[in-house]
């Protein structure tokens, strides 16, 4: 099956809900970035996190990155997603050789940004600590300190023996602000020992293991869209990278009378200019 995301309300709209399959975007990014499996591992789970939150944007045009800068080997990861279900990222580090669950002892120590680009004239951004560097922890601590709405974040990556994705989804749930005692302590009682993970490798779809969640609650599916690791880079967006660096570094680039290589981080796509072409972006400065 195709990866998808769903989203809807539970508890008569009490609690909003985001769950993804998306075994496939991640193994396409295993693939993309010869990633080990913690860094696959790692990896998954931020485009898990980034391309629900993706979804959460309202307007078509805007994206979502989160950025982790950290102590450990993986260095830095970085995830951005729109909100059609494309997403795509990349990390500093991808071939740390660790157990593969070992996702905290790769990251470490570091920060977590969230940028989201709305259309307004600067983009908003919050900044948090990683409390645990297993990610999901680390999206919900995000989602209270930041946004203050109370959130639960599972995101789960198993591996084949030959290293390729087996499985890969997650979900966000989120309380709206009127929930009453009585739901919240039912959440908080369900989801405490509930593992995402576990039901998918065993075959159960994600429309089944939310209802497992909100067993006896009503649930309203408002919305299925696929999502897939999309990178969206051209010659024309990366021409307007290299025009942005300025005269005086595009001049010096025409001085070494050697095409220049640009590669793109997300899908590794190169691009090559021509000193003619180098000579043409001056003419426009």
């Amino acid at each position: 099956m195709s990866d998808y995301i769903i989203r809807g309300m539970a508890a008569d709209n009490q609690v909003r809900f985001f769950a993804c399959l998306a075994t496939d975007t991640v193994e396409k990014a295993r693939i993309t970035h010869n990633t080990s499996p913690v860094v696959t591992n790692a990896l998954g789970r931020l485009l898990m996190g980034g391309v629900m939150m993706g979804a959460m944007c309202k307007n078509d045009d805007d994206k979502l990155t989160i950025r982790i800068q950290c102590q450990g080997p993986i260095k830095g990861l970085l995830v951005t997603a729109n909100t059609k279900g494309e997403v795509k990222g990349y990390v500093s580090e991808p071939d740390v050789m660790l157990p593969a669950k070992d996702v905290a002892k790769a990251v470490d120590l570091g920060v977590m940004s969230v940028i989201k680009d709305i259309g307004l004239k600067e983009p908003y951004i919050g900044q948090t600590h990683l409390v645990s560097s297993e990610i999901a922890e680390d999206l919900t601590y995000y989602f209270v300190t930041s946004e203050q709405i109370p959130s639960s974040v599972a995101l789960g990556v198993t591996l084949n023996d030959d290293t390729s994705v087996k499985t890969a989804g997650g979900f966000i749930i989120q309380l709206m602000p009127f929930a009453e005692e009585s739901t919240i302590s039912m959440l908080e009682e369900r989801l405490k020992d509930f593992s995402f993970t576990k039901l998918l490798e065993e075959g159960l779809s994600i429309e089944e293991i939310i209802g497992k969640i909100f067993d006896d609650y009503d649930i309203e599916i408002t919305d299925t869209l696929p999502c897939a690791y999309v990178c969206d880079c051209s010659k024309e967006r990366v021409e307007a990278a290299v025009i942005s660096l300025g005269k005086k570094e595009i001049a010096s680039m025409i001085e070494d009378n050697q095409p220049i290589e640009v590669v793109c981080d997300f899908c590794h796509t190169k691009y090559i200019f021509s000193t003619d072409e180098l000579l043409n972006f001056l003419k426009r400065k």
